[in-house]
């Protein structure tokens, strides 16, 4: 596997989003199973593992530090907080909430210590900035906890390059972690470019872009309950209809490629620059395999053109979250007209 760096680590250039084994996309998978794709890419060379609190409200914390204890001096592991699951109101169920507090972070922090099983976190992640919060507040809370031994670097998600500034002149930040995928080029509005610059990894989640540059999602009628596909506006049937429309293209350049269309989604990425480090999701072993071998994949600077251009902002149909979530984000975004998928 070839590796690439975080800050002081170096880890495999694909990580591993733990996220689906716990969360997000409908019931999650057994323990068992969640054991056997973890210890999969553990075998396979992964070194990044990548969770958070708000993944099955602590269940995922809690699986990977169970499965991973053991290994853990061969792992870089990392987890998020500010966004976690809080009892609100009279019944106390668990409902999603980002609190940047201080006092909040320290709680996170502490609770995923726990959940973990270990006594320092290597990665810590701002999950959301709590925009009631200034993010010189809540960087400030974690730094204080590096400087205790509990974090080793930190980071922040779906922030700005703004406020990635910000945070990093209160302490230096090891990576930014945001949505990047062909369909999903926010990045290239400021915080690529700005993480190359500063030094900062850039970690991309959704790398195949929640199953759809797969090429193997072609119905979406049919997604779970508490599927979170259900609320994003280019999973509508007639958005995703038109979004369909580009994977033939698609498909015909990773068969050009020599690789699998999830492949080329991945490899497009890891020839962004070399601080780009997707961490793709996945339930099954067969697909880690298959996720794993897009660091083999070598692409012509021509077929990356066709590429760019085949996914050109202005052809994605729907916006990556609804009004509710785009409100939590502080993403750069496409000028409204330039692109329907801002």
């Amino acid at each position: 596997m070839p590796q690439r760096r975080i800050g002081a680590f170096e880890v495999s250039a694909i990580g591993l989003g733990c996220m689906n084994l716990s969360h997000a996309y409908g019931a999650p998978v057994s323990a068992e199973q969640g054991e056997r794709v973890l210890l999969a890419a553990l075998d396979a060379g992964v070194t990044l593992f990548d969770t958070a609190a708000l993944y099955g409200f602590g269940a995922n914390e809690s699986l990977v530090g169970r499965v991973l204890k053991a290994h853990r001096s061969r792992i870089t592991l990392c987890s998020k907080g500010g966004m976690t699951g809080q009892p609100v109101g009279p019944g106390g169920a668990l409902q999603r909430v980002i609190d940047g507090r201080p006092a909040s972070i320290r709680r996170d922090v502490e609770a995923s210590l726990q959940r973990l099983g270990t006594d320092v976190i290597d990665l810590y992640y701002l999950h959301r900035w709590d925009k009631q919060v200034p993010i010189e507040d809540s960087v400030g809370e974690m730094a204080r906890l590096q400087a205790e031994g509990k974090l080793r670097a930190l980071g922040l998600s779906e922030v700005s390059t703004a406020t990635l500034r910000r945070a990093h002149a209160v302490a230096p930040m090891a990576a930014l972690q945001s949505e990047y995928s062909l369909w999903s080029r926010n990045a290239e509005l400021g915080t690529l470019a700005a993480c190359s610059e500063l030094g900062i990894a850039y970690v991309a989640f959704s790398p195949v872009a929640r199953a759809y540059l797969t090429g193997t999602l072609r119905d979406v009628s049919g997604f779970d309950a508490k599927d979170i596909r259900r609320a994003m506006p280019r999973f509508t049937p007639g958005n995703y209809a038109n979004n369909l429309k580009l994977l033939d293209g698609h498909a015909e350049l990773a068969r050009e490629a020599g690789c699998t269309p999830a492949q080329l989604a991945m490899a497009w990425l890891l020839h962004r620059g070399p601080h780009v480090l997707p961490i793709p999701g996945t339930t099954s072993v067969e697909h880690l395999h298959e996720n794993l071998g897009a660091a083999s994949v070598r692409l012509s600077a021509d077929l990356i053109a066709r590429l760019d251009a085949l996914f050109a902002p202005q052809a994605i149909h729907g916006a990556r979250y609804n009004a509710t979530n785009s409100a939590e984000v502080d993403t750069e975004a496409f000028a409204e007209g330039s692109a329907p998928g801002a």
